[in-house]
């Protein structure tokens, strides 16, 4: 990223969290640029959630009340990362009509943590996302044994955790990810 670009992206990174305080009340955005300035490759990371449509924020999860990340907030589950199955081995088993990645691959692509169910949980209860769309969550070895996969949605005021085949893909569903600050 060139410096002219870094500039501008740092610019869009503190309007936006300058509009959205309540994703994370109590901190302050030098605190967060200093880190972010300090960490160059993590902002290439962040550079990379933006381009794929993902909005990223900081959020203040209170499951993890000591650790700042950057989340995506897109009102929908990021367009760059839809029509994707859920991992590696899904992807393989496919005989035909692969979609084009796995959320899993994506994930160690970009170097983001995908987020799980008390992560999705948590982020609407900051504001409803993902009502037209839905995205994949990190799933419990139990049931990714089993062949399944889970992912969330916001229907009718409130979050669904759902499970479907891993190999499956939809257009309509994606991945939000995470970054630790």
């Amino acid at each position: 990223m060139t410096e002219s670009a870094r500039t501008s992206f740092i610019s869009v990174l503190e309007e936006r969290f300058i509009l959205n305080q309540h994703l994370h009340s109590g901190v302050s955005w030098n605190d967060v640029k200093a880190k972010l300035l300090g960490q160059p490759d993590k902002l290439e990371v962040l550079y990379q959630m933006e381009v794929s449509g993902g909005e990223p924020d900081v959020v203040f999860f209170k499951s993890n009340p000591n650790t700042l990340f950057y989340c995506d907030c897109s009102k929908e589950s990021p367009v760059g990362r839809r029509s994707l199955c859920y991992d590696e081995a899904a992807w393989h088993s496919r005989k035909e009509n692969k979609p084009k990645a796995s959320v899993e691959l994506m994930c160690q692509q970009m170097k983001i943590e995908l987020l799980t169910e008390q992560d999705y949980t948590e982020l609407q209860a900051f504001a409803s996302f993902d009502l037209k769309t839905s995205s994949w969550l990190s799933t419990p070895i139990s049931i990714r044994e089993k062949g399944g996969a889970i992912f969330g949605d916001n229907r009718f005021g409130r979050v669904f955790i759902y499970h479907n085949g891993a190999e499956s893909y939809y257009a309509a569903r994606g991945f939000r990810g995470k970054l630790e600050i």
